[in-house]
């Protein structure tokens, strides 16, 4: 008896499909060429031997086969890595508890009679001040920061007495001799808790809102 060579839906039958509503087995890259190599053995068995199949015919059948199975063992890597990635994600986002985030912002946040917060600046500042604002725009008080380099800054102000309901703000005001230099204020809150979810992470901040990570312009 001859057996034609198996089709392409012969073969999908016997390893299953890769999308869709394929069985356990069907998945299983050992099983679907286990079940390969047996079709392929009972045709060569049973071939005619005046019409063999040819060596393109099984080349092209075994790469088949081969091709199925190398994307479910990739999908099988890929998910161990993802659940991997996500592990690691969640475990560094755990690390920032505790840390400050700066994010764009002239508020100030509060605690324990200590004002904080941030700002940058563009480049190298001969004479930085910091103006911390009233509710009706007066100039509460200057803090004389002096000569700063490029980037990033922190400061804290001794706020003492002072109650926070009264306080709207700062602003930066930086030189470099006579010309101004660019400056952002920046909001410099502690992150109290993390989550993480649908790879995503976000913080609960001090002043009890929740920021995601990407939101978030550096940790101090």
């Amino acid at each position: 008896m001859f057996i034609q060579p198996i089709d392409t839906t012969s073969l999908g039958t016997a390893v299953g499909s890769t999308t869709g509503t394929a069985t356990k087995n069907n998945m299983d890259p050992a099983a679907s060429q286990d079940r390969f190599l047996k079709l392929l053995v009972a045709q060569l068995n049973n071939q005619d031997p005046l019409n063999p199949m040819d060596n393109a015919q099984m080349t092209t059948q075994m790469a088949q086969i081969n091709t199925v199975s190398g994307i479910q063992e990739l999908n099988a890597t890929l998910k161990g890595m993802a659940a991997q990635f996500s592990s690691t994600s969640a475990l560094q986002a755990t690390s920032l508890i505790g840390r400050e985030a700066l994010l764009p912002g002239e508020t100030l946040a509060f605690k324990n009679g200590q004002g904080k917060a941030a700002f940058s600046l563009e480049a190298k500042a001969t004479d930085v001040k910091v103006d911390i604002m009233g509710t009706n725009g007066e100039v509460i008080k200057t803090i004389e920061m002096g000569a700063l380099s490029g980037g990033l800054h922190g400061f804290n102000w001794d706020a003492e007495g002072v109650d926070p309901a009264t306080v709207k703000g700062f602003k930066v005001r930086a030189f470099s001799g006579n010309e101004r230099v660019d400056t952002v204020a920046l909001q410099r809150l502690s992150v109290d808790s993390v989550s993480f979810a649908s790879g995503s992470i976000q913080m609960l901040l001090q002043d009890g809102s929740t920021r995601a990570y990407n939101d978030v312009l550096a940790f101090m």
